[in-house]
């Protein structure tokens, strides 16, 4: 199926899921949206992933950036995100200037930055609150960093205070890094427990760990990346028994895609979280109520 094709099928999915379930837009805490070159990088990442894996990864929206922004609006996107990361040192300052000047000409996107642990973190974190940023996020397996680095810490400090959210990788999937896993989130809110965290992915694989850390931190979200879908499901599937306690913490989960990386249509996530059986009201706070109430959409 052709790229038009594809996002006309999408789109008209998407309406239709939204008329039967009384969504009334959606609210995306996890799409992507970074530098060209950096971009491209992360790409070709993704083409390699099968080798890393055994299972294909290819990129459904490979897109130029105003028409990846065209087909969010188009699916019925009311807010999304430029989630983006560095993986070494001297990159997140760059990174957040990109990132604020994409949200100034992007109205419904969410200003995003990031962060690592280097000399000069708090001043350019700082520098990118008072700018304007709504959400950060934190890659610990891409950056290969602890979460509890010393340098990290009057950063956590300064986020928990301003009560702005990040969106943070620190599950172990899809491949395990030195710092992953929930033991380091679980030290990290030890010293900061009113922290705003949106733990990526639903802590994929480690699913009842994040939901246990969330039980204990009323400040702890989820976001849906990838999980529940079939492409996951074979890697890394979520436990049957604990879909009651997606339920009980229904208004702290966050509908997140990783639009334009996915190796499916954008719809099949929305499909996937529909599946669960948890009710249309359930799905109303995932996908709009809950993103909207964070992040103050009115």
């Amino acid at each position: 199926m052709g790229a038009t094709a594809l996002s006309a099928t999408t789109a008209e999915a998407v309406r239709a899921f939204r008329e039967r379930t009384g969504v009334p837009g959606l609210v995306d805490v996890h799409t992507h949206f970074m530098p060209e070159r950096v971009l491209d990088k992360v790409w070709d990442y993704f083409d390699a992933f099968g080798p890393l894996t055994g299972v294909e990864w290819p990129i459904t929206y490979r897109h130029e950036e105003e028409q990846r922004v065209a087909l969010l609006r188009e699916f019925g996107v009311r807010a999304f995100t430029s989630m983006l990361y560095p993986h070494k040192p001297d990159m997140a300052a760059w990174l957040n200037s990109w990132s604020a000047e994409f949200a100034a000409r992007t109205p419904d996107c969410l200003h995003t930055a990031t962060f690592f642990p280097e000399d000069g973190v708090t001043r350019y974190v700082r520098q990118a609150v008072e700018s304007g940023a709504r959400v950060f996020k934190a890659h610990l397996q891409v950056g290969g960093y602890d979460p509890n680095d010393d340098r990290l810490d009057p950063v956590w400090g300064l986020l928990a205070e301003a009560g702005i959210p990040t969106v943070v990788h620190c599950g172990s999937g899809p491949v395990p890094g030195k710092h992953t896993g929930p033991e380091p989130i679980a030290r990290l809110l030890a010293r900061h427990p009113r922290l705003p965290l949106i733990v990526a992915h639903m802590g994929m694989p480690e699913y009842a760990d994040f939901l246990d850390l969330a039980d204990r931190h009323s400040e702890v979200h989820l976001d849906t990346t990838m999980a529940f879908t079939d492409f996951s499901e074979r890697l890394s599937a979520f436990p049957p028994g604990d879909r009651g306690r997606l339920a009980a913490l229904g208004d702290r989960i966050l509908l997140g895609t990783d639009f334009p990386n996915i190796p499916y249509p954008y719809e099949h996530q929305l499909e996937a979280l529909e599946r669960l059986g948890l009710g249309d009201a359930w799905l109303r706070a995932v996908c709009h109520d809950n993103g909207a109430r964070l992040f103050h959409l009115g």
